[in-house]
């Protein structure tokens, strides 16, 4: 071996690592962003579920267990409610996690140290959640009934069950982590293969050297991004149908809802990654940039989204980040419909949202992309 032209070689691949300052920049700051940004974003550790109240009772006893449930760091109640079809619609809505039902005779019972019941119905689709809100109920009773007991003179054998907290878990009764991740695997698979389809489209023609004969034409650059996107479009259809039909039928997790409805906002999806892919496809120089930023977008994905730690544990600055990342929003989507059986009413929100990202995203990118020669 020669050493001489050993050097020759390092020498020039120094080089060609200088000439390309993109690539070596994105290389740098790649582990600074990723490291920061996860070792914000993942934990398990849920701070604070949102719940409902119904409570019947309204006694100083009922006020007073409110308070309890509100006093720890978990519980944080958002609304009062006049019956249980406002929980199921503040379930279905995401705007709670719990509900706290309390008996029109708990006061009563109380008093006279009888055993009275409440009820916590749960949201079963996110186990860690779910496990939360469980256990943090289970210690919360036996805390209360402790006070009551030594309030009252009672003793405390066989008095310690006169709160008896029955709970009810929605849409995931088993509380098994398959069907949370399941449908989250599906979109997150589909953004992966779907943004790689289309961020090397445009790179490919400037590295054979054909972006020339397109720029000579009289296509417009919308005509040129929409034109390139169109074929990705049903290819990344029938990659969603294929992810789709064995994510649920495999795995055992079935649609609850509207099939239809989850395929048309499916290829709302397509749409808004390929748009993603299609924008890489234009800033990018050569294929080696087009991938390191796609994995710049892609792995940041994985934890902002909420794929498998809740958002709601996150610090707020990286917990809004994750409302700009299309697959935040079909991930809600997903498990809506295949878990909760929710209609197109409930989520609304997220297809506006993914219908404006995919917009903006088509725009950017028609700008991004000039017609003239560098």
């Amino acid at each position: 071996m020669s050493i001489a032209r050993l050097f020759s070689v390092v020498k020039k691949e120094f080089i060609h690592i200088k000439r390309d300052k993109p690539s070596l920049v994105i290389a740098l700051l790649m582990p600074i962003i990723f490291v920061l940004l996860f070792g914000y974003a993942v934990n398990t550790d849920v701070d604070t579920i949102d719940m409902v109240i119904l409570d019947m009772d309204k006694t100083e006893q009922s006020r007073t267990l409110i308070d309890k449930f509100s006093a720890t760091r978990y519980f944080e109640p958002t609304k009062y409610v006049k019956n249980t079809g406002e929980i199921r619609q503040a379930i279905l809505n995401d705007t709670a996690d719990v509900a706290l039902v309390i008996p029109a005779n708990f006061g009563m019972k109380i008093e006279k140290g009888e055993k009275s019941t409440t009820q916590l119905i749960i949201n079963g689709v996110d186990p860690t959640i779910a496990r939360t809100a469980l256990q943090s109920s289970v210690m919360l009773s036996r805390t209360y009934v402790f006070e009551l007991i030594e309030s009252s003179g009672f003793d405390l054998s066989g008095n310690m069950d006169r709160l008896d907290v029955r709970t009810k878990v929605w849409f995931n009764p088993d509380m098994e982590s398959s069907k949370f991740i399941i449908p989250a695997l599906i979109g997150l698979v589909m953004q992966n293969i779907t943004v790689i389809l289309t961020a090397f489209s445009l790179v490919r023609e400037k590295e054979h050297g054909t972006i020339e004969l397109l720029i000579v034409t009289p296509i417009k650059s919308i005509e040129l991004i929409v034109g390139k996107m169109a074929p990705y479009v049903i290819i990344g259809t029938v990659d969603f149908l294929m992810a789709l039909f064995l994510g649920t039928w495999w795995f055992e997790v079935p649609i609850q809802g509207s099939l239809m409805l989850l395929i048309v906002l499916g290829i709302l999806f397509v749409m808004c990654a390929l748009a993603i892919g299609m924008l890489i496809s234009t800033i990018a120089d050569n294929q080696a940039q087009a991938m390191q930023m796609a994995l710049l977008f892609l792995l940041p994905s994985v934890i902002l989204s909420g794929f498998m730690f809740p958002r709601e544990a996150m610090p707020t600055p990286i917990y809004l980040a994750g409302y700009l990342l299309p697959v935040t929003y079909f991930m809600n989507i997903l498990r809506n419909v295949i878990l909760k059986g929710a209609g197109f009413v409930y989520l609304i929100q997220d297809t506006i949202a993914l219908g404006i990202l995919t917009v903006i995203l088509l725009i950017i990118s028609s700008l991004s992309f000039r017609k003239t020669l560098e």
